[in-house]
């Protein structure tokens, strides 16, 4: 019931939380071990990216068109579903191949699986951030820098445990430890946020009909496109995830097995970056509330963008790069929690899961391409250039900030109430 939530009460937020540690490490581990299974029966390279390709094509198709279903079925629902059928598809893999029926397109259609469900998934449990940050008592800027740092906890967590678990269980044991985990963060939602009203299936005037879904999934769309700030986060967004794409799976390794000391110098710069970007992500969920936003934002992806592939390009040591990138990382750790918290207020709580769909489905578009192009280039013009081009691109795309005066409004953008207009006036565009 709603009263059982009470002011102040932090139980909610605390299981979401956990319950998105513990879905995310899971999926680092399949990610991991999917690859290497894949590399050791069959060897081939091409392969392992079909797989990838497979896993995260379904996840832009879902979250192109899931923001209404979200909606219609319930955040709660929605969550505890995609945990469990993902852990249904990912322990087949693992049992398909101990019976020795495992087939590569058998492989693909279950990694598919996985992709389709995540995203809603997430989803649901990120646009309720709001409602638990004010049922806490706390800032939402707070308790957006814990979400995010939560999840770059998990990623750091799985991708440790990963290489020592494959090695010592092996790559099919690890995706049965995966589907443990998504087990264990289904009830923990569930139980988390039950009696929560957002969590439950929102109302509707009118029967569920196609017309009706269809007509639901526009309008977010069009509150992204009628809203500058958020369509200049998305587009922006947009290119430079698929940049950092190319930079992690293409040129970084690339330099690693050229220039420095291989795969230990890789692991190496990885975490570096990220055990900084989690304690950014935590710093400015303490203290964020004291600085203007887009001076913040401004400046920290200003440092995260061209820097990097400038210290690569003209070194060959490790000591510069993993210095850099530890910086970079601390400036990557405040993006998110300032990009959720903007989009967490101006986009109203009714609209909210087709709108945070609408902006997952932009931010992943082109992120299979970026790793794509990377080695095309690398292979046309050399490392060295190749870094320079991607670098003054990812320039570009973070002056953006500073040239469109749109940007300004992150210091006043405010939640609309419910009643108000659903979508806002078009304004002239950034």
């Amino acid at each position: 019931m709603p009263e059982d939530f009470l002011a102040g009460d932090r139980r909610p937020l605390t299981a979401v939380l956990a319950a998105n540690l513990v879905s995310i490490t899971g999926n680092c581990l399949t990610y991991m071990g999917v690859p290497w299974s894949v590399l050791q029966s069959t060897g081939s390279a091409a392969k392992v990216g079909i797989v990838a390709f497979c896993t995260l094509l379904p996840v832009v198709l879902a979250a192109l068109v899931g923001g209404p279903v979200i909606d219609r079925i319930g955040r709660r629902r929605v969550s505890v579903a995609s945990d469990l059928a993902c852990g249904v598809a990912v322990a087949a893999i693992p049992l398909l191949q101990f019976a020795g029926i495992l087939h590569f397109w058998t492989l693909c259609v279950l990694m598919a699986m996985t992709g389709l469900c995540r995203s809603p998934g997430e989803t649901a449990r990120g646009v309720l951030l709001p409602t638990l940050a004010e049922r806490a008592g706390m800032p939402l800027t707070r308790a957006a820098g814990l979400y995010d740092g939560a999840a770059r906890c998990a990623a750091l967590t799985g991708s440790a445990l990963g290489g020592v678990l494959i090695a010592g269980l092996g790559a099919e044991n690890v995706l049965l430890i995966d589907a443990a985990t998504f087990a264990v963060a289904a009830p923990l939602f569930a139980f988390g946020v039950r009696g929560l009203p957002e969590a439950q299936a929102q109302r509707r005037v009118g029967p569920a009909s196609l017309l009706a879904y269809r007509r639901e999934l526009a309008e977010g769309y069009r509150f992204v496109a009628a809203t500058p700030l958020l369509l200049g986060l998305c587009l922006m967004t947009l290119v430079t995830r698929g940049l950092d794409q190319g930079w992690s799976a293409v040129l970084l390794p690339v330099d690693a097995r050229g220039e420095l000391d291989g795969s230990i110098d890789l692991g190496l710069l990885n975490a570096a970056f990220g055990v900084c970007a989690l304690a950014g992500a935590l710093v400015y969920g303490v203290v964020g509330g004291r600085f203007r936003r887009w001076p913040v934002f401004t400046i920290a992806f200003l440092i995260v963008g061209l820097p990097r592939f400038v210290v690569a390009a003209f070194t060959d040591t490790f000591a510069p790069l993993a210095a850099i990138m530890a910086v970079e990382g601390l400036a990557c750790g405040v993006l998110n929690p300032i990009m959720a918290t903007v989009t967490y207020e101006t986009v109203p709580e009714e609209l909210r899961s087709r709108v945070l769909s609408a902006t997952t489905a932009s931010l992943q578009l082109v992120t299979p391409l970026g790793g794509l192009a990377a080695g095309f280039l690398v292979d046309s013009v050399g490392l060295p250039s190749t870094l320079i081009t991607v670098g003054g691109v990812y320039l570009l795309a973070t002056l953006c900030p500073v040239i469109f005066p749109a940007w300004r409004q992150m210091d006043s953008t405010a939640l609309p109430t419910t009643g108000e207009r659903a979508l806002p006036r078009p304004r002239r565009c950034c």
